[in-house]
């Protein structure tokens, strides 16, 4: 009795493609109103200032400004849209 599958048929052509998750604005850039500045998936990073969580937990700004990135624990950091530049340096 033969163990290979006879001429043709490939059992590993099945693969999803990626769903374009990951921060799409990052710190000191600026944004507008409504503009997504993450798509994830779960709370990785939290809503701040001037941000709102949607229902897949993407975050997006609800007034221009810039966005401002703080770390709170080791996996959490809190988002936040704020009037003026961070000063880096």
């Amino acid at each position: 009795m033969a163990h290979k599958k006879g001429s043709g048929s490939s059992r590993n052509g099945r693969d999803s493609i990626g769903r374009r998750l990951g921060i799409k604005i990052y710190g000191n850039q600026y944004v507008n109103s409504g503009n997504i500045i993450i798509r994830q998936r779960g709370t990785k990073h939290h809503p701040g200032k001037n941000v709102r969580i949607g229902k897949d937990h993407t975050l997006y700004a609800i007034k221009n400004g810039y966005v401002c990135f703080k770390k709170v624990k080791k996996n959490k950091s809190i988002v936040s849209v704020v009037d003026t530049k961070i000063k880096t340096g």
